[in-house]
């Protein structure tokens, strides 16, 4: 959950709780005296980041303002026994008999059982309150940080999932002990906060005194993610454009969880460091350019195999390519100078690539995206400067009014001199001359214009009829498109040019710096493998060559052949993949004990009772086969089983 929401959370709680502890007119306490305040948060369709932002609510709201919090989910909470046994049963850190039978509506207390009703909990807040008054001086100042008397927090994590009798009840029966037990609901609402008028009928709604928290959107919550792990000189390791558009794809398409889409960053983390080699190198320049000079020849000729490095080799003189292909301690320094280029190259990368998302994202269109991730991806992908959507940027950068094209250099300076690119200092020099001149052209460009529109006014009160009317203002359009650019038209398009010339210079795609295969992770088919799920095909691996997961060397087998020391459905399987649309279950029974009893060989038992065995273990093979969705009986013959799957995968 965001900072400034938890922030007004907190504070919506003590803002209620001093309310309920301060009914100032009789009426006012009339009115007020069954209402419960009731948070709803809406928090988004992510549903699975929902846990992680309760649980921190939770930690705040038990070190800040009450340590009586309660998290309650629909699933276990079916009817309003089982919702007031887990909120006594949390509140009192006490054990549950969840299969307890009606009669024993209880939860144990030490060595006593208390029945689970409001009146129960009532009296249990009353004794805790007042053990916690009589404390000593020094325990109470531990807990200072509390309310006094502090209010007992509901919250409920998957409101809409709540059954409407359970909630109904639950508020009505609490709507009526207010006064005695101080309770604060939290409404965790995926959808629209209208759910809380569709499950309550306005008899209970009116119980609740409600105010709405709205939680970012998943997608910020992403640019967030991604300005913090990958817009940073700060990590060593980055995503290339097509290992992180998989990333994003998962996350907009499937589930939009920012843990998810953490959770895969990791997973690229562990394959770039397991299947590259020369990954030791990917880390802090300093760091790097020790574990250099203790490369081995193997992991020297390893840097020599990268494409990267293949191609500035072959753009050297004849000399300098004999020693990189030959003379390790030569390598070693061209490595370092190589990485610290590498670096730089990073330092000056994010910089810029701020100052122009400041631009674009500024633009009524947006055709490099909205979000920096849009334009960072459009950067790693090709040169941007070449794309039609980067010459649509820049037409219409040159048609922006003065206000804004002043506030985003005043942005662009802002990020420029918090950089730690050392390249810069001119750039935040030239932006600010820019800066200076839009404040000179301010007063002169004003007084030009009044002039000019005084003069035209002039012309026109001079000749009245239509024709001189219409011939004037047609040589005034004239006059306008044949003069020459203004001031301001000139230095927009210079301010333009240099940010042209600052996208061109830095932010070249990172594929075309060399050894950036040691930073970059770029196997984006291996992560689509871990990452997106394909079950049909998982498991015609495992039937059809089951050495592929357990590794057995029994197991292996040249292509079409059927191995008899494999399981029984792998076995089945193959011979099925061999049948039509209809499968007759005695064949195939007799293919399957021609198959298996290849092993047995002469040693084999009695025929009745290898017959039986074989049997049985045909029919649960099949079984399992049609568990799996294989195979299916057939209305057309009894003895037949019908085939499902076609084609290979």
């Amino acid at each position: 959950m965001e900072t400034d929401q938890i922030r007004n959370g907190v504070s919506f709680l003590r803002r209620s709780h001093s309310e309920f502890q301060e009914k100032t007119t009789e009426w006012t306490c009339r009115m007020k005296s069954r209402e419960i305040p009731t948070a709803a948060l809406v928090l988004g369709v992510n549903v699975t980041d929902h846990d992680l932002t309760f649980k921190s609510l939770s930690e705040v709201l038990q070190n800040n303002i009450t340590p009586y919090v309660a998290l309650l989910q629909a699933k276990d909470c079916p009817g309003i026994k089982n919702l007031m046994q887990k909120l006594m049963g949390q509140l009192m850190n006490c054990y549950i008999d969840v299969d307890s039978s009606d009669e024993e509506d209880c939860v144990q207390v030490s060595q006593n059982r208390i029945r689970c009703s409001m009146a129960s909990l009532i009296s249990w807040y009353e004794n805790i309150t007042k053990k916690t008054d009589s404390e000593t001086p020094s325990k109470k100042r531990t807990s200072s940080r509390h309310l006094q008397s502090p209010p007992v927090v509901v919250i409920f994590k998957d409101m809409e999932s709540f059954t409407t009798k359970v909630l109904q009840d639950f508020l009505v029966i609490s709507s009526q002990h207010i006064r005695e037990l101080p309770l604060i609901l939290i409404f965790g609402i995926a959808t629209s906060p209208m759910i809380i008028h569709s499950l309550l009928p306005h008899s209970v709604s009116s119980l609740l005194c409600i105010e709405l928290f709205q939680s970012l959107s998943c997608k910020e919550h992403l640019s967030t993610i991604i300005d913090k792990l990958l817009l940073t000189t700060q990590f060593a390791f980055k995503l290339s454009e097509k290992v992180l558009q998989v990333l994003i794809n998962i996350f907009l398409y499937h589930d939009f969880s920012v843990q998810n889409f953490i959770k895969g960053f990791q997973l690229c983390i562990v394959e770039h460091f397991c299947s590259q080699p020369l990954s030791v190198l990917c880390c802090r320049l300093v760091e790097a350019k020790k574990r250099v000079n203790s490369l081995s020849h193997s992991q020297c000729e390893n840097v020599r195999r990268l494409p990267s490095f293949r191609r500035y080799v072959e753009s050297q003189v004849s000399e300098k390519q004999i020693a990189l292909l030959t003379a390790d301690n030569f390598l070693k320094e061209v490595i370092q100078k190589l990485l610290e280029d590498l670096h730089v190259y990073h330092e000056n990368y994010v910089p810029v690539l701020r100052c122009l998302h400041v631009f674009t994202s500024s633009l009524p269109k947006y055709p490099l995206g909205k979000q920096i991730r849009e334009l960072h991806c459009a950067c790693l992908e090709n040169r941007v400067w070449e794309t039609e959507e980067y010459e649509s940027s820049l037409q219409l950068a040159r048609m922006l009014n003065k206000s804004d094209l002043v506030t985003m250099l005043q942005k662009c300076v802002e990020i420029f001199a918090s950089s730690s690119g050392k390249e810069f200092d001119k750039v935040v020099e030239k932006l600010k001359e820019f800066l200076t001149q839009f404040q000179k052209l301010e007063v002169a460009g004003a007084c030009q214009e009044r002039g000019e529109s005084v003069s035209s006014q002039k012309e026109l009160q001079k000749k009245t009829d239509l024709y001189h009317l219409q011939k004037t203002l047609l040589e005034l359009k004239e006059s306008r498109r044949s003069k020459k650019l203004t001031k301001f038209e000139m230095l927009r398009f210079e301010v333009v040019d240099f940010i042209d010339n600052l996208v061109r210079n830095y932010l070249v795609p990172a594929d075309h710096k060399t050894l950036h295969e040691i930073m970059y992770f770029n196997t984006a088919s291996a992560l689509r493998e871990h990452l997106n799920a394909a079950p049909r095909i998982a498991l015609h691996t495992a039937l059809n060559n089951p050495y592929c997961y357990l590794k057995n060397r029994a197991l292996k087998s040249d292509g079409g052949t059927i191995s008899n020391k494999a399981p029984d459905i792998c076995i089945v399987y193959k011979l099925h993949l061999e049948c039509g649309r209809l499968i007759n279950l005695v064949d195939w029974l007799e293919a399957f004990s021609t198959v298996v009893m290849a092993v047995e060989g002469p040693n084999a038992a009695a025929s009745d009772q290898v017959d039986d065995i074989i049997h049985a273990r045909f029919i649960r093979a099949v079984s399992e086969l049609e568990l799996l969705g294989f195979i299916k009986p057939s209305k057309q013959k009894t003895d037949h089983v019908a085939r499902l799957t076609w084609g290979g995968c």
